[in-house]
């Protein structure tokens, strides 16, 4: 059954593939991106609007931009929202004290205010349906941490409670709520992080200071060795999510190489369930 489906930060990497992916199964699809009329922009715009895939301007830090986004969808499509894909994210690494409060404030922007700003934008739509699929892309480093990626992964483990918590929340209105933690892909995530806006603090860490640049040698080491899985991973799973019908779906699933990720997902399942059993919210475990 075709499913009218929102995705942010389509500009690339997984949202883009997940939107040709998801288009090519029969959804409708409305890519978004922060800026349309970006040169960079044109010819994946073009691509999109030839196989079907209607654009949106949505700036994911900017509820003005997503009403307009969110609201022009709704017009187009007689107030029909089923899926909603938050994928827009920034990445950087580095030693955690070179990076200013405001580049943190600016990740968190986007990895996790974003989020609320487009779930809050589509919620009143998919409760008045009492019906919809809300899926956040997260990161196995939401659950493990890497030193020097400490930053990047404090938004993604903040992601891991606020996709909990609506998950439970919304369970009884019909709308069910996924968190997918991919590993490490080669995707344009990582071409370019962010740099420090205080690089000068990193000269108090002797040794330590030349540790990040490990980073990108294992990644391109891992990327480059033949067994690092294909980006496209992650949209064959979305449109899998997309697919199994209310009810039946996890409420994480791992992407790619979990490096133990998936393993510390089962092993809190019942420590966590325990907790909401301690609270007497089971009635919000299971989709109503």
């Amino acid at each position: 059954m075709s499913k009218t489906i929102l995705i942010t930060g389509a500009s690339g990497g997984f949202g883009a593939d997940s939107a040709k992916t998801l288009a090519k199964a029969g959804h409708r699809v409305f890519a978004s991106m922060r800026d349309l009329n970006a040169t960079a922009a044109a010819t994946l715009v073009a691509e999109f609007q030839s196989v079907g895939i209607e654009t949106l301007e949505l700036d994911v830090t900017r509820e003005t931009s997503i009403d307009a986004a969110v609201n022009a969808l709704l017009a187009e499509t007689g107030g029909e929202l089923d899926v909603l894909i938050n994928n827009a994210g920034v990445f950087f690494a580095g030693i955690s004290e070179t990076f200013s409060p405001d580049q943190l404030k600016n990740m968190f922007e986007v990895n996790v205010f974003g989020v609320q700003r487009v779930i809050r934008a589509a919620l009143p739509h998919m409760r008045k349906r009492h019906s919809g699929l809300i899926i956040n892309i997260g990161s196995i480093l939401g659950r493990l941490t890497i030193p020097f990626v400490g930053l990047y992964g404090a938004s993604k483990h903040a992601l891991e409670a606020l996709t909990d918590s609506y998950r439970y929340e919304l369970s009884q209105l019909g709308i069910d709520v996924v968190l997918v933690q991919p590993g490490p892909f080669a995707t344009n995530l990582y071409a370019a992080p962010q740099q420090p806006a205080d690089p000068e603090r990193a000269s108090g860490y002797a040794d330590v200071a030349a540790l990040p640049a490990k980073i990108g040698e294992v990644l391109g080491g891992f990327f480059h060795s033949g067994n690092a899985p294909e980006p496209h991973e992650v949209a064959k799973e979305l449109a899998k999510l997309v697919e199994t019908p209310a009810g039946n779906r996890p409420a994480r699933v791992t992407v790619g190489a979990a490096f133990g990720a998936d393993t510390a997902n089962t092993a809190l399942e019942p420590i966590q369930a325990a907790l909401v059993h301690g609270f007497g919210f089971d009635q919000l475990a299971a989709l109503k």
